[in-house]
């Protein structure tokens, strides 16, 4: 008679380098709310916990979107996190944002992780093989369990040229079976993982087409996943942003398949006693820059967040100051996820860099009206493309000086309906203005009269803020679903 097995998976993901507690959005019924939750060394006192509860019976995943994200991180390349995440021992992990620094860098900061980086879809174009190892196998409960890896398809594709020079990416879903294969047939695992940085929507579809996996761990999405969800076989988790959350999925196995399972996603909150180690780490990386990031820039009447699909109010606060500083008649910005909310009050040079960690210059450039629109429309395929792998941009483009109604369920090219700039119709012909941020900004293949301005985009916050606080960057209605 088959005995069973009690397995504990715990992942993180994209949790963008925030080192510390910060202000997290709760949804409560008819409004948000904000309270503090996160940083590692919180983190570290929860995994720390669990593993004491189940000795031999814990893995710990990190979904990536680590190492960037915050004023430390970036100005250390992610060097600053290594012994912090070394400490937070995890069992594997895959990337995206990762890829920032470009490849070397990121193969430099991976070579100190105590942990193997898995991409089983991340090559050298010259070689044409792996960067990093496909899989790993893990052993817990006296289980073997496989775990391949998958990183985020869109670095060479939406994202800088310099975050994959000399290599190439695919999507993953024509490699997994053979992986899948060996893992089971030669390697004899008990169990298949995938570690994703696709997305959650990727995911459920790459779930239905590949047969074999017992486990996936989503990311890239910050989707709050409260329960796990089961296509076919396979239980799927996704557990958030910021490192506000983890998952934890308590499995039950026997002769290799998993009879029942529970799921928890966990707020790491502000009451939990942070682990002395950890923390000790987290202050040792924030001390060169507390004093500088501490100082208060501006106040906002606003809570500022982007926590909402079509339009948030920090990328109003961004695109303002753009537009302050430029004189033009629209602002664009990314549809970024990140970024931690601020709460109304003070803002500091920390929330600046947050905001916006990559830091570009402020850009101008003159688009044509049929520029903007088909800029536009492929903006929206991005997002919300009825076929999830087309699906490569964060939120919606952010934008301010302009109004946009759209249908979500029309095909591709067709979901714009009407465009108003400063009230009025987009013409197709007219030159426009734009300001923008050019780390994933405007595409170069739009527009002329190119100009960078000798002011980059933390800085121009900065001069906007001392100018103009308190300042209010309510939602507009700038973009609409019709």
């Amino acid at each position: 008679m088959a005995i069973s097995k009690s397995l504990t998976i715990m992942q993180m993901n994209d949790s963008h380098a925030y080192l510390e507690l910060h202000q997290e959005l709760f949804w409560n019924g008819d409004h948000a709310e904000y309270r503090k939750a996160g940083g590692y060394a919180r983190i570290a006192a929860v995994l720390n916990q669990v593993r004491h509860a189940n000795p031999g019976q814990v893995l710990a995943f990190d979904g990536g979107d680590t190492i960037h994200g915050t004023y430390a991180a970036v100005m250390t390349r992610g060097e600053t996190l290594i012994p912090i995440l070394n400490t937070l021992g995890f069992d594997a992990m895959t990337a995206h944002w990762e890829f920032a620094y470009g490849p070397d860098q990121f193969r430099k900061v991976a070579s100190q992780l105590s942990y193997p980086m898995l991409a089983c879809n991340v090559y050298d174009q010259a070689s044409r093989k792996l960067i990093f190892p496909a899989y790993t196998i893990c052993e817990a409960s006296g289980l073997r369990i496989g775990v391949i890896g998958i990183a985020s398809t869109i670095v060479d594709k939406t994202m800088p040229p310099s975050f994959s020079k000399g290599l190439y990416f695919t999507l993953g879903k024509e490699e997994l079976p053979g992986y899948i294969s060996k893992l089971r047939q030669e390697e004899k695992v008990d169990l298949v993982l995938v570690l994703s940085h696709l997305g959650f929507p990727q995911d459920v579809k790459l779930a239905q087409e590949v047969k074999g996996i017992d486990v996936l761990l989503s990311g890239h999405t910050h989707n709050r996943l409260f329960a796990a969800r089961q296509v076919g076989d396979t239980i799927i988790i996704q557990s958030g942003s910021h490192g506000s959350f983890l998952g934890r999925l308590n499995l039950e196995v026997e002769d290799r398949h998993v009879i029942r399972y529970k799921h928890e996603l966990l707020i790491i909150e502000e009451s939990i006693q942070p682990d002395k180690t950890a923390q000790a780490l987290v202050d040792e990386a924030i001390m060169p820059y507390r004093e500088e990031l501490n100082q208060v820039v501006g106040h906002t009447s606003t809570a500022l967040h982007r926590n909402l699909l079509l339009e948030s109010s920090m990328d109003n606060l961004l695109l303002q100051s753009l537009l302050e500083h430029t004189g033009a008649q629209i602002a664009f910005s990314n549809g970024w996820r990140y970024g931690a909310p601020i709460v109304p009050g003070p803002i500091t040079l920390n929330d600046l860099w947050n905001m916006i960690p990559v830091d570009p210059p402020i850009s101008t450039v003159k688009l044509t009206g049929d520029e903007i629109r088909t800029m536009l429309e492929e903006n929206l395929e991005h997002t919300f493309s009825h076929d999830p792998y087309c699906q490569m941009g964060g939120y919606v483009k952010r934008v301010l000086g302009m109004n946009l109604y759209f249908k979500v369920e029309n095909a591709a090219g067709q979901r714009v309906q009407e465009i108003f700039v400063q009230g009025q119709p987009l013409k197709a012909n007219q030159l426009y203005t734009t300001a923008f941020v050019t780390s994933q900004g405007v595409p170069d293949k739009y527009g002329v009269s190119r100009k960078n301005l000798d002011l980059h985009a933390v800085e121009g916050l900065r001069k906007y803020l001392a100018a103009k606080s308190p300042v209010d960057a309510s939602l507009r209605g700038t973009v609409i679903a019709v």
